[in-house]
């Protein structure tokens, strides 16, 4: 009943700029929070950054003065904006959304993890 739909990966040269986008749809009452994580080949995943309801960030240390995360609540939409990007950053983003997701007849909110399928993102040196 909701999906995270994403865009905006691709082929960079190391230095260059991304900007990712993800939309939820569905069932949507609200969303907390909406995030961006990554995962490498052979690596676990990990968190690239975060934004509250409110608007408070939080970023991994090696993105921290590189990366900006912005949501658009209108539009249920989170983007990342990637620049001074590194081969090291090269990775498959996935992002994430905290939602409320209500049933029609049902009064009640079901607060749900949701995930997108990802998107490639390679940087070459």
């Amino acid at each position: 009943q909701v999906q995270l739909v994403e865009s905006g990966g691709g082929l960079v040269q190391a230095g260059g700029s991304l900007r990712l986008s993800c939309a939820a749809s569905g069932s949507i009452y609200n969303i907390n929070d909406m995030g961006w994580y990554r995962q490498a080949p052979g690596k676990q995943r990990e968190l690239v950054a975060i934004i509250s309801s409110g608007g408070s960030t939080n970023y991994a240390d090696f993105v921290k003065g590189r990366f900006t995360i912005s949501r658009e609540d209108a539009k249920n939409t989170v983007y990342l904006h990637m620049n001074s990007l590194k081969p090291e950053d090269t990775a498959v983003y996935y992002c994430y959304a905290d939602i409320g997701v209500y049933y029609y007849g049902s009064a009640s909110v079901d607060q749900q993890e949701h995930w997108g399928q990802g998107t490639q993102v390679t940087v070459s040196s």
